[in-house]
């Protein structure tokens, strides 16, 4: 079904930034330190999309003891020294926001990251003017324990920004866990999967899956027109 689109929510790691196989890199690393030898590629397969919150007691079932009271926040300080260093741009990303705002599309950011990672990695790659106001972080939001996704509270809180009924908003996802939230919170989700891998995604409940942002921009073009004649 055709429609207009109130609110394009972006995921942030592997949709806007190529940041997700730096992560998988810092967090093989840790496994691997704490006797858990893991490549960077197996870490990412496993881990994609899933919060820290959610992946320690993964880990810790894999160990068979609990992992050191100080392991998220020095994963985490970890991974901000990484992404201060490696995170770049996805292709086409920096411009389908530039030109969402040009044509008047709002559009936000929801992401499992804490802010200070999001804000290395935006820091990195020049975007901290172009998101403030629009980024939308599950630890900030839900710090006492949390609903990351895929609860669907941190896709309802950008939409509630704007505000946004949730069955207008358009979702933005490269991960089984992101898309699972967003159908959770009553949104349209494209699956985002510039590598050709976007079975999982369709699998999951993608209504399609792109392989750029060249195509959302002509797609959400079309919905508008569409929209408008209606």
């Amino acid at each position: 079904m055709k429609r207009t689109f109130g609110l394009v929510i972006f995921d942030c790691d592997g949709v806007l930034i190529d940041s997700e196989r730096v992560s998988a890199a810092v967090i093989a690393e840790s496994m691997t330190e704490l006797g858990l030898p893991v490549t960077p590629e197996a870490a990412m397969a496993r881990f994609v999309g899933v919060s820290l919150r959610a992946m320690r007691p993964m880990i810790e079932d894999d160990l068979g003891r609990p992992l050191p009271p100080d392991w998220n926040a020095m994963l985490v300080a970890r991974i901000v020294a990484a992404m201060e260093r490696h995170a770049e741009p996805i292709p086409g990303a920096r411009e389908i926001l530039e030109h969402f705002d040009a044509v008047g599309q709002p559009w936000r950011i929801a992401s499992n990251s804490a802010d200070v990672e999001m804000d290395a990695k935006f820091g990195r790659t020049g975007w901290l003017d172009l998101v403030a106001g629009r980024t939308f972080s599950a630890p900030r939001l839900f710090p006492e324990g949390g609903r990351p996704k895929p609860a669907p509270d941190v896709f309802l809180a950008a939409a509630r920004s704007l505000p946004a009924a949730p069955e207008t908003c358009l979702v933005i996802e490269d991960s089984v866990t992101g898309i699972a939230g967003a159908i959770a919170a009553g949104m349209t989700c494209y699956g985002f999967a510039p590598h050709g891998n976007g079975e999982p995604l369709l699998a999951a409940g993608a209504e399609r899956v792109i392989s750029g942002h060249h195509e959302l921009r002509d797609l959400v073009a079309l919905a508008a027109a569409i929209g408008a004649k209606a």
